[in-house]
């Protein structure tokens, strides 16, 4: 029997936190810890050792960025960090997923988009959609904002592989991946494995980041054909 996922909540809104730990138990996901700030949060991480952390971006004391930042820096096996957000998309979103975040939620997710995209991100995928990564990437990169950028030589990667990561960033996951260039499904996930451990990247999201930042794609350009 697998044991079951474990996830700790920092939002500093009551609500908030009460709503995701009921819908999370209902689910079997089980909620190990709460925080109302980043250093409650920073703290419970270590204390918990939860799998995936839920994390607020604009917190008293310390906000998420800061709390994601040492999270995953601090830990020999830090947990996949999740960042939670409103609509309105801000720059601190886009720092978090350079800092190493696997992805944001928006707030008013629905209750099956929460568990699935929490169990999701446990498996180290990516957590968000690639569209939603790419229309958040394009927004900061265009801005030109000192948000900690990734910056990765992609000089080591093969042929092969600078390809895979130009039809990753536009949005193909690893089926379409192997249809589009006729390879098994298993030797797409190879590559893919392979351009995060020459980048130093903890997930498809930062790949994303990775591939507007070098210039690998455009901003805007949206078509994967």
């Amino acid at each position: 029997m697998t044991e079951p996922l474990r996830v700790l909540l920092a939002d500093d809104q009551t609500l908030v936190r009460t709503g995701f730990r009921l819908i999370l138990g209902a689910d079997g996901i089980e909620v190990v810890a709460e925080a109302t700030n980043g250093a409650e949060a920073v703290d419970a991480v270590r204390r918990t050792r939860p799998d995936v952390v839920l994390m607020d971006v604009r917190m008293p004391e310390m906000d998420g960025l800061e709390a994601t930042r040492r999270i995953l820096t601090d830990a020999i096996d830090p947990p996949r960090v999740v960042i939670l957000t409103t609509f309105d998309l801000d720059q601190y979103v886009y720092a978090a997923l350079s800092a190493g975040a696997s992805g944001f939620l928006l707030k008013d997710v629905t209750p099956e988009h929460l568990t699935a995209a929490v169990r999701t991100v446990r498996t180290g995928d990516a957590l968000l959609a690639p569209a939603i990564t790419r229309r958040l990437v394009e927004r900061f990169t265009r801005r030109g904002n000192d948000t900690g950028p990734l910056h990765r030589d992609l000089a080591s990667l093969t042929p092969r592989e600078a390809e895979v990561l130009g039809l990753l960033a536009r949005g193909l996951s690893n089926a379409e991946l192997a249809a589009r260039l006729h390879l098994a499904e298993t030797t797409v996930k190879t590559h893919v494995a392979r351009i995060l451990a020459k980048l130093g990247l903890r997930d498809r999201v930062q790949a994303v980041i990775v591939a507007y930042e070098t210039g690998l794609i455009a901003v805007g350009d949206h078509n994967p054909n």
